[in-house]
Parts: C-alpha cells; structure tokens; sequence
C-alpha cells in the first residue's frame, strides 16, 4: 500500500559520521540496541534524512476472548451494575473452605458462625449505592470442564435458600472488613459433625460441604467489589463455648478458602448481559468487530474479555521510501473517548499490550517494558491519550520477521481479577483517531 506523505513533516540532517552515529543511537537504547541496523559506515558516511510520519493507517478493532481464566484471580469480585454501553455487569464467587483443625472438644457448646470478607481496596463504578450479598450453599463438586481451570463463564448449582444475607454500603478503601451472620441450622450442624467426629479430614469435609457462593441480588445497580482471598482477611467462623472451673471461655474456629486441591476450587462468574447492538457481535472469539461497524470506536472490559484491537496494514509500503532505512521510533497513540470515563468509570494510568494471531489466539506479552501509558500533560484541555513504543514490533512486521496478520490488543494486566471498561478512538475519528508517530531514518549509499 502507497505511504501517503501529504501531511508528513520532514527534516534532513547532514552531519558528520561519528557525532551522528552517537545521536542517533543515544535516543533510546532500549528501541535501538533491539534493532537489527547497526549504524556502520555505509550510515555515517552517507546522506541522512529523518522522516516523521503520522499518516500511515492504522486498522483498529474489537474482539472478546470466548472465556477468561478466573479461577487464578487474585480476589473475590462480587456486586453488580448497569452500563449504558457494556451493560449490565454481573459478578458472583464461589469457593471450596476447609477448616484448620477436626477437632472440638467435646464439652463445648455452639455460639454462632459469622461469614468475614475483608475488602482489598478494588473498586468499580458507585460505592455510594447499596450492595447486596447472598450466601449459598453449594450443592455440586467443583469439576471444571475439560481441563485445569474454571472460567468467567464457568457456573456450579446452589440451593436457593440463603446461608446468610447482608445489605451494605461498600467502604472498600477503609481496610476493614464486613461480617454476615449464617443460619444457625447451619452454624449446629457443622458444629456437631466435627465435635461428634462424624467428619475428621478434608476429604469428608467436602463430601459434607461443597462450598459456598457469593452472588448479588438481581435489584443491585452500585458497584462490583473486591474482596481478599488471603485467609488472615476472609473466612467462615464457627464460634463456641467451653465452661472452665470459673467461666465459660469462647473459642472459634475458621473455615478458610481451600487453597490446596488442584485445581484450585474457587472462580469468579463474570457476566456482561445486554450491551449496546454492535458488542452483542461477539458471539466467539474469531470474530472482529471494525471500529468503522461500531461508531468509530474500540472497547476494552476487563474479567468479561474484550479487547481493543491494532494492526498496522501498510507497514511494509515503508519500502516505497527511495534509498535504504530503519524504523528510529514508533509512538502508538489511542485517546479515550470524550465523555466516556468519570470519577466511578476511571482510566488506568497503565493497560498491558499482548500479541494475538489472526485468530486471536494470544501469543505474548508485548515486551516486559512495553505499556500503554496515559499521557494527562494537557488533561485540563482534556487531550489525554494512551502512548505506547512500538519500534520494534513494527521494525519486524516490516522485515517480515513476524506475521503481518498478528495484531496488538489493550487489556488491564490483571484482567481475570478486574471489570475496568474503556472506550477509545479508533481510525476514522477525524483528530481524535488512534495514530501512529513514526520516525523513519534513511541513509543512500553513495
């Protein structure tokens, strides 16, 4: 494809060999020791021209991964809200808990047994709103499907009567924790298996108790909350008595999240019901929806598995260009799409770059340096956009050294334990569309 120049800006720099083989190297190292030019000779002592390039296209889009790994998640994800564009977003846990010990004296009596779900900081949308927590009863085994993992997807039966119940106003800064009293009918019969010895490892405990799961109520419409799976922070307590010679002493013992079978008996559902038409287009994982086919946009959301997608079609017309030359530099730059973030809707300072195949298969991490770092220099006039240095990627896209038909997609790096959505400018957005900044070198043999 012809590289069209009409609005390209360039410089021609005549210097003498050494001093610019120093200036130009010195730029960035990280870029330019990855690259296969070397500055030799045939570079100092030839003719140089730098061209800066804004005007190659960039092809940007939006898939979804058929299902994401959340059985590794880092936290419980619980709450649910309503999106006018990705709609409404439900999430739910369920886990596996085993006690720390069998045994409890035969003497004691039963107190009470509390459900405590310690907040790890993580947020998304209105914490001003009420949240609701319903405690189930797990009545199935924890048997993923075909392999190791559960998924977003992934989904286990329950009783529908409550083990607990608690109506709250999350205050996931605080460092605190919430406690929910369960049924005493429950409380009394886990009490009396162990005491009675009915139940003396884990294996019987799980034949006994499944499992419970966490799961908003259908009215919620606040905010999706993350909780801590560490077991100093979220348990099950079963509290009880012993009578001493002068008092009774209250004891307890925790029911912590089984972290030792594998696979890992907990995941967490993540479900994003009714978007906007042009989302509900990803029914698989192959399919791509253009940013021409959805209002010059691209989306990104987190836990649910769908990504911006770019790709660089015209890269190889660099060759076009009359003499030899390398990519110097490479700055991807996507903007947010005004109006589409607030103070509960926020944009991460960081998203993670992946390469896919052209099945969207991931490949891999991008590099280990390589992010999309939210530029806010100018944010008052409200000119923020992601930047990302690609020099590399696109230097072996133009070699063919990589397959022309991979592309790059955006996600949150942690995106099996978050819900973040985005919203960007794709190509086809006037001055606010996803661009390119390229900075060419090219070096005639005399």
């Amino acid at each position: 494809m012809k590289v069209f120049l009409n609005k390209v800006r360039a410089l021609y720099m005549f210097m003498l060999g050494g001093f610019l083989s120093i200036a130009i190297i010195s730029c960035s190292d990280d870029i330019y020791n990855d690259s296969e030019f070397v500055a030799g000779e045939t570079f100092t002592d030839s003719n140089v021209r730098l061209i800066l390039i804004d005007t190659l296209t960039v092809s940007t889009s939006t898939m979804k991964f058929d299902s994401i790994v959340t059985s590794e998640s880092t936290r419980i994800l619980l709450g649910k809200y309503t999106d006018t564009v990705f709609g409404t977003i439900t999430t739910s846990s369920y886990m596996q808990l085993l006690p720390e010990t069998y045994t409890i004296d035969a003497e004691a009596e039963y107190d009470s047994i509390v459900m405590v779900m310690g907040y790890d900081n993580y947020y998304y949308n209105d914490t001003l709103q009420k949240n609701t927590i319903h405690i189930k009863k797990i009545n199935e085994n924890f048997n993923p499907e075909g392999d190791d993992f559960f998924y977003n997807t992934s989904s286990i039966g329950y009783d529908e009567t409550d083990l607990g119940f608690s109506e709250y106003y999350p205050r996931p800064l605080s460092g605190d924790s919430i406690t929910i009293k369960l049924v005493d009918d429950f409380g009394t019969d886990v009490f009396s298996q162990l005491q009675e010895k009915n139940i003396v490892n884990a294996d019987e405990y799980r034949d006994y108790f499944k499992g419970i799961g966490l799961v908003p109520d259908d009215t919620d419409n606040g905010a999706i909350i993350g909780f801590s799976k560490s077991s100093e922070n979220t348990y099950m307590r079963l509290y009880f008595s012993t009578d001493t010679e002068y008092e009774s002493e209250q004891e307890y013992l925790d029911i912590q999240i089984d972290g030792t079978t594998t696979p890992v008996p907990f995941f967490n559902r993540i479900t994003a019901d009714d978007p906007i038409t042009p989302l509900q287009t990803l029914t698989n994982s192959q399919t791509i929806l253009e940013s021409s086919d959805s209002n010059n946009q691209s989306y990104i959301q987190s836990g649910v598995g769908i990504a911006m997608r770019v790709q660089f079609p015209s890269i190889t017309s660099l060759y076009d260009i009359p003499g030899s030359g390398t990519i110097l530099d490479g700055i991807l730059k996507i903007k947010p799409t005004a109006q589409s973030y607030d103070d509960h809707l926020k944009l991460r300072d960081t998203l993670a770059v992946y390469v896919v195949d052209q099945n969207n298969d991931l490949i891999e991490t991008l590099t280990s340096t390589s992010y999309a770092i939210l530029n806010r220099d100018n944010q008052e006039f409200n000119d923020i956009y992601y930047e990302i240095p690609i020099a590399y990627y696109l230097e072996e896209l133009q070699l063919k050294d990589r397959d022309i038909d991979d592309a790059l997609i955006l996600l949150p790096a942690d995106y099996n334990s978050t819900v973040d959505r985005f919203i960007l400018n794709g190509n086809g957005n006037g001055e606010n569309e996803t661009i390119l900044e390229l900075t060419y070198g090219i070096y005639d043999e005399d």
